[in-house]
């Protein structure tokens, strides 16, 4: 395929052999490579290595006291994937609303720990009979609560559309002090979710 250069004017066009026209060039010397990467070199760090760092580092902990803030609120974006959705809402509402056995497992603990530096071996016996009795009605309040709720995910988001895993997240919920909950709880006591 031969190509004929036509000049008409000024500007230069190209045509091929059937007489078709071709773009014309850029008009201009193509840069050389040695050019064209020092135009785009950067530097990966300004000359101020320590003013970068603490910049880059205030930067990340406004990021992380940002995404804190917003899922110790409970917005969605923040939430990690096992927090999300109108269920898990619900069923932490849910716990919240109630005061459970289990969320004072933590405290009697440490009265029993406190307990085992007694000499007396009697109250020793009976501060680890106690924990042993608080233990057996938290693991059965537990178990009340998550037949309860699956008859109430039910009813109120279809059977079918129970997600999996509700009654171990209602569990670990429940077993937690209400203070170190995330998402902090979002209701009162007594105030169910309906």
């Amino acid at each position: 395929m031969a190509r004929n250069k036509v000049t008409p004017g000024d500007a230069e066009v190209e045509t091929n052999s059937e007489g078709d026209t071709l773009p014309a060039g850029k008009g201009r010397p193509t840069p050389s490579r040695k050019d064209q990467q020092a135009a785009r070199a950067r530097p990966l760090v300004s000359n101020d290595r320590k003013e970068a760092k603490r910049v880059s580092n205030a930067r990340m902990t406004e990021e992380r006291e940002r995404v804190r803030a917003g899922m110790a609120a409970g917005d969605e974006r923040f939430l990690p994937a096992r927090d999300k959705g109108p269920q898990r809402r619900w069923l932490r509402d849910y716990v919240d609303a109630r005061t459970s056995i289990g969320e004072f497992m933590i405290p009697m603990m440490g009265i029993v720990l406190l307990m085992t530096f007694v000499p007396n071996p009697t109250i020793q016996l009976y501060s680890v009979l106690v924990i042993w009795g608080f233990l057996l009605l938290a693991l059965l309040d537990v178990i009340f609560v998550g037949f309860r709720v699956k008859k109430k995910l039910a009813t109120k988001f279809g059977e079918d559309k129970v997600q999996p895993g509700f009654r171990w997240y209602t569990a670990m919920r429940i077993l937690q002090l209400r203070v170190l909950r995330l998402p902090k709880p979002q209701v009162k006591r007594g105030k169910f979710p309906e």
